[in-house]
């Protein structure tokens, strides 16, 4: 079962973004249920092109909430890298 690690940098973004949208209390909870399935399944979501290959991404326990991840076979550990926000046009789903 892959380790699925939060960095820094997605921590910040997710902060951010329960700030900004007032997002409930329970953000944190909803977050690790959602990126659960990549414990078992770490190669899941669908790998980005261009600029953010080679990513990974899946959805959060909003719609509009998308985790960059990458995973390391060798250590078998999903490394979440960022959260955007699907509607923004900087993010890595724009386009």
């Amino acid at each position: 079962m892959a380790q699925v690690l939060i960095t820094a940098e997605a921590r910040r973004d997710i902060d951010a973004a329960a700030s900004a949208l007032e997002l409930p209390p329970s953000h944190w909870i909803r977050i690790a249920r959602s990126l659960r399935v990549l414990e078992t399944f770490p190669l899941s979501g669908p790998r980005l092109k261009g600029r953010w290959a080679p990513l990974r991404f899946v959805l959060g326990p909003w719609p509009w909430m998308v985790f960059l991840y990458r995973y390391d076979e060798f250590t078998d550990r999903v490394f979440v890298v960022a959260m955007h926000d699907a509607r923004s046009a900087g993010s890595a789903l724009a386009g």
